[in-house]
């Protein structure tokens, strides 16, 4: 898990409920004040999900827009901005994504807990979802720039 400054409130109330479910959470920018840059934050937490560090990523800030933008331009990564359960569950269930961006300025955290549980219990489906996700994988192979 991380967030920005704008987050911190709810990276710390996720935190402690995926730790009571018992996942083992990483902590990648410790508490924050002040003003700070999102996509230096999140760059961490989307290199450990690419190398696989982690199966899985949570990033807080304010709307989750930007995180996602910026994590997704890391290969290997699939980040998403999601504000409720279906989304989150359809987000892992069809294009398996692996870092989950939530803006504390636009959900409670109750729901914030409900899309963590959607998202931490799906599953990648087959069939159609695993085609498209290996045409993603093969789109970003061939539009990365070394």
């Amino acid at each position: 898990m991380a967030s920005d400054h704008a987050g911190v409130e709810l990276r710390d109330i996720l935190g402690k409920h995926l730790k009571a479910q018992g996942h083992e959470v990483v902590d990648f920018d410790g508490a924050r004040t002040g003003d700070d840059d999102y996509p230096l934050i999140v760059v961490p937490l989307a290199h450990a999900v690419a190398s696989g560090k982690v199966e899985r990523a949570i990033f807080c800030c304010g709307s989750g827009i930007g995180p996602a933008v910026a994590a997704n331009k890391i290969p290997g990564v699939r980040a998403a901005v999601v504000t409720d359960e279906w989304s989150a569950r359809d987000a892992v269930s069809h294009v398996d994504v692996n870092l989950l961006t939530l803006g504390q300025r636009v959900i409670g955290s109750e729901v914030a807990k409900s899309i963590v549980d959607a998202y931490m219990s799906a599953k990648p489906e087959g069939g159609r979802h695993a085609r498209r996700r290996e045409q993603i994988m093969a789109l970003e192979k061939r539009e990365v720039r070394t």
